[in-house]
C-alpha cells in the first residue's frame, strides 16, 4: 500500500557498520585518482535520503506521499512538496546531534499530523493540505515555522530558521556528516564510448538573474521539482561546491522510489575570464560534434555563452561515471539554460535501473517535455522571473 523507500536490496546492507554519527570525510577521498562507479550493493545503499535511517522508510515515504505524490497531478502544486521537504530537514536539523531521523521520530509526526491524516472535511482520506502541512509543523517545529518558510532570509538549505542570524550561523557539514560521498568518478571510458547528450534549452528572464540565484547554492532547494533536488553541503558559492541530488522515479502513478547520488563542481566558467569561457565552450562543441549522435550544438550559431560548469558524479551515482554540465548563453537578445552530459557506459544494474524508471525522471528534471512541476530549469526560471 505505501510506496517502498529502500528496496529489498538493502537487505545487503549493514547500516550498523556505517554508524549514522560517523562523519565521512569527503574532502579526502575527492583528491584520490578516479574511482570506479561502485556496484549493486553499494548503488542500493544510496535509495532515500542520507538525513533518513533505513528503519525511517515507511513513515517518511507515507508523510511525503500524504503531503504531494498522492494527489491526482492536476491538483498537485511542487511548492507542497517543497514545504513538506523542508518540515523534515527542518525537524531534523534540530535535533540535538547529526543523526538520522528513525522509527522512533515517527511519534512526534504523528501526534503533530495523524488525526489530520483522517480529515475529510479539507482533503482525501489520507492526504493533507498545505494549511494542514503549515499547522502541523507548529505543532512540531515551533509557531515560528510557517513564517520563517515564507522568509526567503529565512530559508536556506532546505530549511526554515527562527532567526537571520541562525540561518548565517548554519553549517552544512552537518548534514555532510550523514552523507556517504565517495570519490570523484569523472568519465575515463574512451571518448567515442561515452555518451554525449544536450537537452532541450529553458528560456529564462535574464543572465544577470540567473547567474544571482545560481551562485547562491543555498537557494537550490527552493528550485526542488516532483522527480529532484539539489542540497548543498559545503559553505560558499558554486566553485567546488557538493550537491546531494534526490531523485524520485514513477511520480506519476503516485508510488514514488527515492534514490540519492552527489556530485561536485569540478570546473566553473564565466564571462570574468573570457578565454577560459571560449575554451571551456570550444571543447564542448568538438566533443559534441565528434562523439555526439546527431546531437545539437550546446550554444546554437549565433548564441554566446555566458556561464558553465561541470557537475561531477561521484561514486555510486544513479547515472554512474560521468559528469552533467549545466550551460547559459543568450540568442538574439533572450536567455536560455541547457544541462549537457558525457557518461561513461553504465554498469549492468545502473542500465536496468535507467532504462526502467530513471530515463524518463532524468530526461524531464533537465527540461524535456515542458513540464514545469518536473523541470529544476522551468522552476528556476519562475523563482527568479
Amino acid at each position: 500500500m505505501l510506496c517502498r523507500w529502500w528496496t529489498s536490496t538493502l537487505d545487503l546492507d549493514r547500516e550498523a557498520a556505517t554508524p549514522p554519527d560517523r562523519p565521512t570525510n569527503p574532502d579526502t577521498e575527492a583528491t584520490r585518482a578516479p574511482a570506479t562507479p561502485g556496484g549493486p550493493v553499494r548503488f542500493a545503499r544510496m535509495t532515500g535520503s542520507s538525513i533518513a535511517s533505513r528503519d525511517a522508510a515507511v513513515w517518511v515515504t507515507d508523510f511525503l506521499n500524504a503531503s504531494y505524490y498522492r494527489r491526482p497531478v492536476p491538483e498537485r502544486d511542487v511548492d507542497d512538496l517543497r514545504l513538506a521537504f523542508a518540515i523534515l530537514t527542518t525537524f531534523w536539523y534540530r535535533r540535538q546531534s547529526p543523526r538520522r531521523l528513525r522509527i522512533t521520530d515517527v511519534r512526534a509526526f504523528h501526534t503533530a499530523y495523524g488525526r489530520r491524516r483522517f480529515d475529510t472535511e479539507l482533503a482525501g482520506r489520507g492526504l493533507l493540505t498545505r494549511e494542514q502541512l503549515l499547522e502541523g509543523s507548529t505543532k512540531l517545529i515551533g509557531d515560528w515555522f510557517p513564517d520563517a518558510y515564507a522568509d526567503d532570509a529565512r530559508r536556506g538549505w532546505g530549511i526554515a530558521f527562527p532567526t537571520v542570524g541562525e540561518r548565517a550561523a548554519y553549517e552544512p557539514a552537518r548534514r555532510m556528516a550523514v552523507a556517504r560521498v565517495g570519490a570523484l568518478t569523472p568519465e575515463s571510458a574512451p571518448p567515442e564510448r561515452q555518451t554525449w547528450h544536450t537537452y532541450p534549452p529553458v528560456e529564462m528572464p535574464s543572465v544577470a538573474a540567473v547567474v544571482g540565484a545560481l551562485s547562491r547554492p543555498e537557494t537550490w532547494p527552493d528550485y526542488t521539482t516532483e522527480v529532484g533536488r539539489f542540497t548543498p553541503l559545503r559553505s560558499g558559492g558554486l566553485a567546488g561546491q557538493t550537491f546531494e541530488i534526490d531523485v524520485a522515479a514513477g511520480t506519476q502513478s503516485g508510488l514514488p522510489v527515492f534514490t540519492r547520488g552527489y556530485v561536485t563542481i569540478t570546473q566553473l566558467v564565466s564571462a570574468e575570464d573570457p578565454p577560459a569561457l571560449e575554451r571551456y565552450f570550444s571543447e564542448l562543441e568538438e566533443g559534441l560534434a565528434r562523439y555526439g549522435k546527431d546531437e545539437p550544438r550546446a550554444v546554437p550559431e549565433g548564441g554566446a555563452p555566458a556561464l558553465g560548469f561541470d557537475l561531477t558524479t561521484h561514486k555510486s551515482h544513479f547515472m554512474g561515471a560521468g559528469h552533467n554540465r549545466l550551460i547559459l548563453y543568450t540568442q538574439a537578445g533572450r536567455t536560455w539554460a541547457r544541462a549537457a552530459g558525457t557518461w561513461d557506459p553504465m554498469p549492468w544494474h545502473l542500465e536496468q535501473s535507467y532504462r526502467v524508471a530513471g530515463r524518463a525522471a532524468q530526461h524531464a528534471f533537465w527540461g524535456q517535455g515542458d513540464e514545469a512541476r518536473l523541470s529544476m530549469l522551468h522552476q528556476l526560471a519562475q523563482k527568479v522571473a
